[in-house]
């Protein structure tokens, strides 16, 4: 189960629930994976709309990472997601959203 005080956030992958959660090594490995010159301008993509099913990969596959699961991009281009795409996205939104969160903002 996802703790979200803990910037953790749960998926169904396969029938399974996973807990995401982005961690340090996780966000340093998403900014190369993305070649964005910050983490900001991937924020400004989801808070505008404005961002890819690349991102949104790129994002679930880093939180999968951070959350201790061993799903690759290969893998997770292969399973069937609860939800679609579209939760997918959401979920994406929300672990940048949590893992820049101040304590005490939520």
């Amino acid at each position: 189960m996802a703790n979200p005080w803990t910037g953790e956030v749960a998926l169904v992958i396969d029938g399974r629930e996973r807990v995401l959660k982005l961690t340090l090594g996780a966000l340093a490995g998403l900014e190369h994976t993305l070649e964005t010159g910050s983490l900001v301008q991937l924020v400004e993509r989801f808070e505008s709309g404005g961002f890819s099913s690349r991102d949104v990969l790129a994002v679930v596959v880093a939180g999968l990472q951070g959350g201790g699961n061993e799903l690759s991009r290969a893998d997770l281009m292969q399973a069937d997601i609860a939800g679609g795409p579209m939760a997918a996205a959401r979920v994406a939104a929300e672990l940048l959203a949590r893992a820049f969160m101040v304590p005490g903002d939520a």
